[in-house]
């Protein structure tokens, strides 16, 4: 006898991937179906930085990434244990340099608001250098931003870690084309996704930002991520450091390589002089799928009847994940919608 489906979902970056999870997790007989493969898209990147935004004029949205960052540990902790692989997450907190009065007057600010929002589950604090260890980024005042709240993981290796803990569930993970669509569907096919809307709306509904990375051969152990202007460098647990990422509106290849990545090299080197003298032995490069609203786009799917959408994670997707998973997963299989309304797909059409 065929078993029958009850959560379909079209894409298996981390978005696709995460929901069917929180579904499977809650007794749903799921299907993951990518016509490409597991993260073959911006999923598959290299920097897997997971922050939060500052802590100030707090909001629905802030809440809500809030609740998904301290939610995190848990959720890629329980997805390792059932599916036997490494994620790479770690929750090692994120170092940024303060370089002018009026960042260092800011930082103090949102010292003080994070003791309100982040209610004592995280910290945001102005540290000196000197007390952050050997890997601390180079800093004009001395003195550095640090939050316990960031953490990072390996996308890709979470991303497979996913795949295994649905199919460990009982579900199923496959190549092909999306057809065959049974149950609850749901679409999480990131650039082509906002493509079709694009074009049936006849308008800019989200389009592909090309991002370029790197990684570098250089062992930091459990050293924190940092992030310093658009310089984003990150190590990981497998004796790499990731340095990311670009942001590309124009291109003319969405996955080729630049000068524009060999620049943001150079500027991580300045951060970290150490960078200097490893070898960069990976460059990436691939498009990440951004809403008109620059939020993730949740909810009913707006051309598609009675199916549903999960889409627009730029830059923050896997960070997000595990409150977008939770949230759709209430959606879909109990009709209970805690979306943000800017996360609706209307916001952005």
């Amino acid at each position: 006898m065929t078993k029958t489906t009850d959560v379909t979902v079209v894409g298996a970056g981390v978005f696709g991937l995460a929901t069917a999870w929180a579904c499977a997790r809650r007794g749903a007989s799921v299907r993951v179906i990518d016509r490409t493969g597991i993260a073959a898209g911006c999923s598959g990147g290299v920097v897997g930085m997971l922050s939060p935004h500052a802590p100030e004029r707090w909001n629905a949205i802030k809440e809500f990434q809030f609740q998904s960052l301290i939610h995190a540990e848990p959720f890629w902790h329980e997805v390792e244990a059932l599916s036997g692989l490494s994620t790479g997450y770690d929750r090692v907190g994120r170092l940024q340099p303060i370089d002018t009065e009026r960042a260092l007057e800011l930082a103090h600010e949102r010292a003080e608001t994070s003791d309100t929002h982040w209610r004592g589950l995280a910290h945001w604090r102005v540290i000196n250098a000197h007390d952050a260890g050997d890997w601390a980024p180079q800093t004009a005042t001395g003195l550095l931003i640090q939050d316990t709240l960031s953490a990072r993981l390996h996308p890709r290796r979470a991303c497979d870690a996913l795949a295994a803990a649905i199919r460990a569930k009982g579900g199923v993970v496959e190549i092909g084309k999306a057809d065959n669509l049974q149950g609850l569907v749901i679409w999480a096919t990131g650039v082509a996704g906002l493509k079709e809307l694009s074009a049936h709306f006849e308008k800019q509904v989200g389009n592909g930002v090309k991002g370029q990375a790197a990684i570098f051969g250089l062992d930091a152990g459990g050293a924190p991520i940092t992030s310093a202007g658009d310089v984003l460098v990150v190590p990981h647990a497998d004796g790499t450091v990731a340095v990311g990422s670009t942001s590309e509106r124009d291109y003319t290849s969405p996955d080729a390589t630049d000068k524009l990545l060999e620049d943001l090299i150079a500027r991580a080197c300045d951060v970290f002089p150490m960078l200097a003298a490893a070898p960069v032995i990976v460059r990436w490069a691939g498009l990440r799928p951004r809403a008109k609203s620059r939020a993730p786009m949740l909810g009913a799917h707006p051309i598609h009847n009675g199916h549903f959408i999960v889409n627009g994670g730029f830059k923050i997707g896997f960070g997000m994940a595990p409150g977008v998973a939770e949230a759709m997963a209430d959606l879909v299989l109990d009709g209970k919608d805690t979306i943000p309304d800017r996360f609706l797909p209307e916001a952005s059409l």
